[in-house]
């Protein structure tokens, strides 16, 4: 774990590093969130380009919000409801979200988004399965941004097919997020 985290702390520097793209208006920020659920590890790198809206302003604060594009590394630990076999599966995805923030950018913050996400392949994980590859993923987070651009969070997330077809026993995750605004 410790080594992973190591990883995903330089895979975020690297993307911090790459500020000059901010520029072109393509994206203004990536992100690396770790986390997991029932017998599932989840590790997510992000890009993020923001709507810079100042909708309902009220006491300093506002709701804006932004796109957020990304891609992931699940691997679940209970394939098939079998303890101990394993799954490698990867996620793409996007996401609208709203946030209620500062009218200075910085810090507390609280979000919200739904979107869509692609499955590698069908999540048949645990008694936790999805009958569909595509999802949708929703969250719930919180978290701080500081002055030096670097933000840190924590969300909740979803991701079901929203009764397309059944089975649909859902899947909850927690996720801790570190990002860099350019």
């Amino acid at each position: 774990m410790k080594k992973m985290m190591r990883y995903l702390a330089a895979v975020t520097a690297l993307s911090a590093m790459q500020a000059g793209h901010a520029a072109d208006g393509f994206f203004d920020s990536s992100s690396t969130e770790v986390g997991g659920g029932e017998h599932v590890q989840v590790v997510r790198l992000a890009m993020q380009k923001d709507w810079n809206k100042n909708w309902l302003p009220a006491g300093g604060y506002h709701l804006s919000g932004y796109w957020d594009a990304n891609v992931a590394y699940w691997r679940a630990n209970q394939w098939l409801d079998v303890p101990g076999s394993r799954k490698n599966l990867a996620v793409i995805g996007i996401t609208p979200v709203f946030r209620w923030e500062a009218d200075d950018k910085l810090g507390l913050y609280a979000d919200a988004g739904i979107g869509a996400a692609l499955f590698s392949s069908v999540y048949r994980n645990t008694h936790r399965q999805l009958s569909t590859a595509y999802e949708f993923a929703d969250h719930v987070g919180v978290g701080y941004v500081f002055a030096n651009k670097w933000e840190l969070g924590a969300r909740l997330q979803h991701y079901s097919n929203g009764g397309i077809k059944h089975p649909n026993g859902g899947v909850n995750l927690f996720m801790l997020k570190a990002a860099y605004h350019y």
